[in-house]
């Protein structure tokens, strides 16, 4: 097997630089020849996977957190060779929310090592959304309104790593504010006072619970909205989050879609898997089976 791997050095707070060679090391001993491609600047995965030919490779992998992974599939999907490969997660990043659900996050790098070497992969669902800004594939959620809010702030703070969005929540109620939105799933159409919206392919948000009823595999993508709540009943709900029993709250409504329009009273930032890029209006589907991953 030849494989294409993708290593983010600053991942991890830096560690991820300091195990590229110990990786690339045991994929050799499991006789794996890699090609090692080191990210250096905001957006270089995505260059480095689009312009890859591969037809010269068995398989991708993304060594670094949800950001690498988000930018390694948005190459995949940009990408002209004509042939799909699949795609390996080895978490070594601070959310690794993607890999939670493929039960990776606790393995280690070196389990996910043996993952990919062990060959096994499986067709999971991808998300696709199309906006005035353009088109952006994703595998976790894609969010807009108070969720976007706490991501603008938890990214100055990834030095703490998960704690950062646990912070950026408080941060952010102090500007609690609801817009109004439209939102049409597979053709029914909601109007409603809002918080957030969130669309999950995955069932955790960094380390929140968000979509407890969530599947890779279903070729559907799980909406949650969050309606009107004063700042104290939102301190109050916030602990629910980390288990999921927020989704029975009488203030959130939640259910499964493959396509949804949003329309807001004012442009609102989309967070696609913990990035920042588009505003609404815009359209989300989901992509039934089109990435193949390895799985443990």
């Amino acid at each position: 097997m030849k494989l294409l791997l993708i290593v983010n050095p600053h991942a991890g707070h830096g560690r991820a630089g300091k195990w590229i060679e110990p990786m690339r090391k045991r994929f050799a001993e499991r006789g794996i020849e890699t090609d090692l491609r080191v990210t250096g600047h905001p957006g270089h995965a995505v260059e480095i996977v689009r312009e890859a030919d591969f037809t010269r490779y068995d398989g991708l992998a993304a060594a670094g957190g949800d950001g690498t992974l988000f930018e390694t599939v948005n190459g995949f999907f940009r990408n002209g060779s004509g042939r799909h490969i699949p795609l390996g997660v080895i978490p070594v990043g601070t959310g690794n929310a993607y890999a939670r659900d493929l039960e990776l996050k606790t393995m280690g790098w070196e389990k996910a090592v043996d993952v990919i070497a062990a060959g096994k992969t499986k067709p999971l669902d991808a998300g696709l959304y199309r906006c005035g800004q353009g088109e952006t594939w994703w595998l976790n959620i894609v969010g807009l309104g108070f969720v976007a809010d706490v991501v603008q702030t938890a990214s100055r703070l990834k030095w703490i790593g998960n704690l950062s969005y646990t912070l950026g929540v408080f941060h952010r109620m102090a500007a609690l504010k609801t817009f109004r939105m439209t939102l049409t799933a597979d053709g029914r159409t909601l109007e409603r006072e809002s918080l957030f919206v969130e669309v999950s392919n995955t069932r955790y948000t960094s380390n929140f619970f968000m979509a407890p009823a969530a599947r890779l595999d279903d070729g559907l993508l799980d909406v949650t909205i969050l309606g009107p709540m004063t700042r104290r009943q939102l301190v109050t709900a916030f602990p629910k989050i980390f288990t999921g029993e927020h989704v029975r709250l009488p203030q959130v409504e939640s259910f499964t879609a493959s396509r949804i329009r949003i329309e807001t009273d004012s442009p609102k930032v989309l967070t696609p898997d913990g990035e920042l890029t588009g505003f609404t209006p815009v359209t989300i589907e989901c992509l039934p089976g089109a990435v193949g991953v390895f799985v443990p």
